[in-house]
């Protein structure tokens, strides 16, 4: 399927990279950073924007919005009648990278962001089913119509 599809399978692979990279590699948010992120969620509750918005509901949202991208673009490679397998990949990776990341220093596992990368691939899974929805009854409805293939035999001579 890549060969038909071989722009988005670069942006795929390229976010992939992203995501290891985000995930996978020793890149601790310091004091400053939180301090840096809770003034600037200070300054949105102020003008009266996201005031049930905390620190901690910011980072799940955001694990959730990194594997929305994976779920919607590895369905939109494989097509739709594998949705399960691009769920069960999206359960893999993020399992995968909650293992790893019990050796990586400054990382620490979390099960909040388990549940929210599955979610976050659920989300993309589901948006790139109901994109691709129409065009796929389009090409069902056309093979019912065209019937089935009647082979013919091949000669050996």
């Amino acid at each position: 399927m890549l060969h038909r599809h071989p722009f988005l399978g670069l942006i795929t692979g390229c976010y992939l990279v992203f995501v290891g990279w985000l995930t996978l590699t020793p890149q601790p948010i310091d004091a400053e950073d939180v301090a840096l992120i809770e003034r600037a969620l200070d300054a949105l509750h102020r003008r009266g924007y996201a005031e049930s918005l905390d620190y901690d509901r910011l980072e799940f949202l955001a694990n959730i919005a990194l594997f929305v991208p994976i779920g919607a673009f590895v369905l939109l490679l494989l097509g739709l009648r594998w949705w399960w397998v691009v769920v069960l990949g999206c359960l893999g990776l993020t399992s995968f990278i909650e293992a790893v990341q019990t050796r990586i220093p400054g990382r620490y596992p979390d099960e909040r962001d388990l549940f929210a990368n599955s979610v976050g691939g659920l989300i993309g899974v589901a948006l790139a089913a109901l994109l691709t929805l129409p065009s796929e009854l389009r090409r069902r409805r056309a093979r019912r119509a065209a019937g089935p293939k009647v082979r013919r035999p091949t000669s050996t001579a």
